[in-house]
């Protein structure tokens, strides 16, 4: 590793950041962060905040569990690497394989695809939609319906189904057929409704009337997140997924629960679906399969489509997948991470330490009134909407939302910046301490706006 300051004088200069402006970036440096430990990161000033961003939505474990970490490191002097396309495969996919299906079992899946990460899984997934229906005799099912702020990755097609203009417009034309209905926002909607069970049923009414528009049969599926992530945390009423779920068996559509975020224990439950009570036809998954430690994600299906494809003839096979599909270095993260996850029982501790944070950040509105909605209560998933008048609703300047940020982080907390929403996802291992030291943290990034 080159020394300090090395990196301070190559930082952003050859290196082109997601989700960032690359001459922004060169003119104000990233944040170098060199190690981390627990539920804390370190910089290369040597200031060590609590991650609440958890990575990315993703270090559930916290960064310190060592069974993922031995096991990540047995397997690349056993097995680094090889192939599984059609015809070789390996003995920790073939086990990951096995875990995966029984974490999932209770959602009614059966099946699972891996491939290298969440946007990989939802492309795989919008593939599968089309070609199960082409397989049933019904190949003019090929469009697409999602809600708008929703997230689905950054791929071609996960972008055309994302609900949120900024990582569209700027790539328009996207994939055709895909569709968006509003999003179950009580805070900004088209429909001026605060009610969330009343509007649910006027975004219920709004699929039917689209799908009625569109044509029944020309539709392959519909994707949403249980909980929407990166478009703000928005968190539907209780009744809304099912809602979805009547509507998509009453048209003959798939059903796709994307889960990169919200499973494996987010929520407070194993899945976003599962705290709904609803089962969908397929699942995508990624992030917490292996906290972080390796690029791992997948699609995990039931019965209902899996048997389809098994029982077809030479039209069945899969003609999609990824070279680190199933990677027995990844496979065992996999295995390790599942295994530490319901041994730690994440989703009870996110549960807890979720409303200790949705009730901390609450009194903090009533504090400030620069907060103009807080969304979270749900497992360890927090959104807090930032206005410069709460009583129209302004949306608060970027210049602003910066400071808020970095006094934030001086304070003592990481937390990411969603337009103008503070998003937090801590790791799921966070204790009680560590909620406060964030709670105090967005105090000081509050005052200083």
């Amino acid at each position: 590793m080159k020394d300090d300051n090395f990196l301070r004088e190559m930082n952003a200069r050859h290196l082109w950041h997601p989700m960032g402006h690359p001459g922004e970036q060169q003119a104000n440096a990233p944040k170098i962060i060199k190690s981390a430990a627990g539920v804390r990161i370190t910089d290369i000033d040597g200031h060590d905040p609590v991650d609440a961003v958890g990575g990315l939505w993703c270090v559930n474990l916290g960064y310190s569990n060592d069974v993922v970490k031995q096991a990540i490191s047995d397997q690349l002097w056993q097995l680094p690497y090889y192939s599984a396309f059609a015809g070789t495969t390996n003995p920790a996919a073939i086990e990951a394989s096995y875990a995966v299906q029984e974490f999932f079992a209770e959602d009614g899946m059966t099946r699972v695809f891996f491939t290298s990460g969440g946007s990989d899984s939802v492309d795989t997934a919008l593939r599968m939609a089309r070609q199960y229906h082409r397989l049933r005799g019904e190949p003019t099912r090929t469009k697409f319906l999602s809600l708008k702020k929703g997230y689905h990755g950054t791929h071609w097609g996960g972008a055309s189904v994302n609900g949120n203009n900024r990582f569209r417009i700027t790539y328009e034309p996207l994939l055709p057929g895909c569709f968006h209905l509003p999003s179950p926002y009580t805070y900004r909607n088209p429909f001026g409704e605060t009610n969330g069970a009343l509007l649910a049923q006027k975004i219920a009414a709004a699929m039917v009337d689209e799908i009625v528009f569109q044509d029944p049969s020309t539709i392959a599926a519909f994707i949403m997140e249980p909980i929407q992530g990166a478009g703000g945390v928005i968190v539907p009423d209780a009744s809304f997924m099912k809602h979805m779920r009547e509507i998509c068996d009453r048209y003959g559509i798939l059903m796709i629960s994307d889960e990169v975020i919200t499973g494996f224990g987010r929520t407070g439950d194993w899945t976003g679906a599962r705290h709904w009570g609803v089962q969908p036809d397929m699942m995508t998954i990624a992030k917490g399969i292996t906290s972080g430690y390796f690029p791992v994600g997948g699609v995990v299906l039931g019965d209902k489509v899996a048997e389809v494809f098994e029982k077809a003839g030479p039209e069945g096979n899969i003609w999609t997948g990824y070279t680190y599909s199933a990677h027995p270095v990844g496979a065992a993260a996999v295995v390790a991470c599942l295994s530490e996850t319901l041994r730690l029982d994440t989703k009870s501790n996110a549960a807890v330490r979720g409303a200790q944070l949705y009730e901390g950040v609450k009194k903090l509105a009533e504090k400030y009134d620069i907060i103009g909605d807080v969304r979270g209560g749900h497992g360890l998933m927090m959104g807090i909407e930032l206005v410069s008048d709460r009583e129209k609703k302004t949306p608060m300047d970027a210049a602003t939302m910066k400071r808020v940020h970095q006094a934030t982080y001086e304070a003592g907390a990481m937390v990411r910046l969603g337009a103008h929403n503070i998003l937090m996802s801590p790791p799921l291992v966070i204790s009680e301490a560590e909620i406060d030291v964030i709670l105090s943290s967005l105090d000081a990034g509050f005052a200083a706006a």
